[in-house]
């Protein structure tokens, strides 16, 4: 069966939801977004630009272990890079507005 394309982010944001049932999938996400957000907030601050390496590996490690481990499905990032990149920022959004459950 051939992969779905989409043509928009508002067309794959559901499916990228759909790929994020389990919550502590969700809660490992998030986590890895605030250790994100915290790790860039210091790397410019401090100006210790070498530690740039760790923004993919805190965000991505997080996420993928409540993939393969708790959601037992392959991350959106592989097929999607990009809008699965925008769809975890927007789900972090949306946890923080009470929108998407993650507690």
């Amino acid at each position: 069966m051939a992969e779905k394309t989409y043509q928009s982010f508002k067309a794959f944001y559901p499916f990228y939801l759909s790929q994020h049932s389990n919550l502590v999938c969700r809660r490992l996400h998030f986590i890895g977004s605030i250790i994100v957000i915290v790790l860039l907030a210091y790397i410019f601050i401090s100006q210790h630009w070498r530690y740039l390496y760790l923004l993919p590996i805190a965000g991505y490690g997080f996420a993928w272990v409540g993939h393969f481990f708790y959601e037992k499905n392959k991350p959106a990032t592989f097929s999607y890079p990009l809008y699965s990149l925008l769809g975890d920022w927007v789900m972090f959004k949306d946890i923080l507005l009470g929108k998407v459950k993650c507690w």
